[in-house]
């Protein structure tokens, strides 16, 4: 693995993140889920510029410093995830979940389960703000922690130099997942961290551009965008920056009622969110149901594209979101590493609709179709057998609680999750 420009040490949150903490295997504390500064809603800036957002969860204890890793007494031997007694997802777990293994585990308990995904290839770029110094060494600590294959991951700057650190570090954690999760379900595919001079949509979307052209390059794959912002006027203007040949967009629908840009873009598949529930006793999975606080509903701005005509008594004209959903509760949340916030290193819990687009543009790769464009990509993923998807029909989602998952596709979870790797 290499990065194109320099490492930077390790930084200290400011106040209004210095909540970001990670677990101690002692004891959970009666968690509480929080948001960090970089999923809270963005002002424009000075120049009137929209301003994106993270889709990012976390879990985190009432009370206290605690991390794995750094929390073992003396002489004891080092913490390290998963534990017994805590059902939180890991990268065996989540293939079991979504049988992208042969070797399925009855129940998928994360602590019993180790057979990870395989395949990937070509590329994945992950377009995110700011800088994350530590985004390589984290990387390979996650791999060999969870008995992942070595991972080849490039930093990449959008505008040629390295942009600064996110004043609330919380793009880090963002960068973190993003790369994590794509090597976990593609690890053979090749990554690229696109990082953007901040979160302004006109620097992301630069950055996008920038992720197109590598991708495109490497012979085609996937693009990852964990990030959005409320629907805007002008937004239809910028839909074709999603359509470069050989590339599949991947969008977070968000982590509340409604719709966001760009994954109401009809050239991007819309990735939401769904909830693990297992048994607090045994681990295993009961059942897969709708996420209260995924993100979707129909758009008010884009018409419907022709992969929803089939579902047009859902959206009616409009573009619907989501496509496709993925575990994304916090509270049912996943491993990751992270070393810049809270002293150094540390695992986190992590959720929202930001996993859901990079594991689902990992998904895709490893399937190895590799289509000509994200409204092909939906194309089939709307069109394919019902036993290739797993459909939700439990819970409820949006403003008002007002959307329920319903047999077939709706907008809490789109047409369900994915259930193996055909029909891709």
């Amino acid at each position: 693995m290499r990065r194109i420009g320099r490492f930077v040490s390790t930084f200290v949150l400011g106040a209004a993140s210095a909540t970001l903490l990670s677990f101690s295997a002692m004891a959970l504390a009666q968690g509480h889920v929080f948001t960090p500064p970089s999923s809270l809603p963005q002002p424009n800036d000075a120049n009137g510029h929209i301003m994106a957002r993270t889709h990012l969860r976390l879990l985190v204890p009432s009370s206290g410093k605690m991390q794995f890793g750094a929390s073992a007494a003396a002489g004891q031997p080092e913490e390290l995830p998963p534990f017994a007694g805590y059902t939180f997802e890991t990268p065996a777990s989540l293939a079991c979940v979504y049988h992208l293994v042969e070797a399925a585990v009855p129940g998928c308990n994360p602590n019993v389960t180790t057979a990870n995904p395989a395949g990937g290839s070509r590329a994945i770029a992950l377009v995110d703000a700011f800088d994350d110094p530590t985004a390589v060494s984290d990387l390979a600590t996650f791999t060999a922690q969870f008995g992942l294959s070595a991972a080849n991951l490039t930093v990449v700057y959008a505008n040629g130099t390295e942009p600064g650190l996110d004043p609330t570090g919380s793009w880090e954690i963002e960068e973190a997942l993003d790369t994590q999760y794509s090597h976990a379900m593609a690890p053979g595919a090749r990554l690229f961290l696109v990082e953007a001079t901040d979160n302004s949509l006109v620097n992301l979307l630069n950055a996008v551009l920038v992720a197109s052209n590598l991708v495109a390059e490497a012979g085609g794959g996937e693009v990852s965008m964990s990030w959005g912002a409320g629907e805007f006027t002008e937004e239809t203007d910028f839909d074709s920056l999603f359509t470069t040949p050989g590339v599949v967009y991947f969008a977070s629908t968000g982590d509340s009622p409604g719709v966001e840009w760009p994954s109401a873009s009809p050239n991007v598949v819309a990735a939401g969110g769904t909830t693990n529930s297992r048994n607090p006793n045994t681990g295993n999975l009961i059942l897969e149901n709708a996420w209260q606080d995924a993100g979707g509903g129909a758009s008010q701005l884009e018409p419907r594209p022709p992969f929803q005509r089939g579902v047009f008594f859902v959206v009616g004209d409009a573009r619907g979101t989501p496509d496709i959903s993925f575990d994304a509760n916090p509270e049912t949340g996943l491993w990751i590493f992270n070393s810049n916030p809270v002293d150094g290193t540390g695992w986190f819990i992590v959720g929202g609709t930001s996993v859901a687009a990079p594991s689902l543009a990992g998904i895709v790769n490893a399937a190895g179709s590799f289509h000509s464009s994200s409204q092909a990509e939906n194309a089939e993923l709307y069109s394919d057998s019902s036993n290739d998807f797993n459909d939700i029909i439990y819970g409820d989602c949006g403003v008002g609680i007002a959307n329920f998952a319903l047999p077939g596709y709706d907008l809490c979870t789109g047409i369900g999750t994915v259930r193996t790797l055909r029909g891709k």
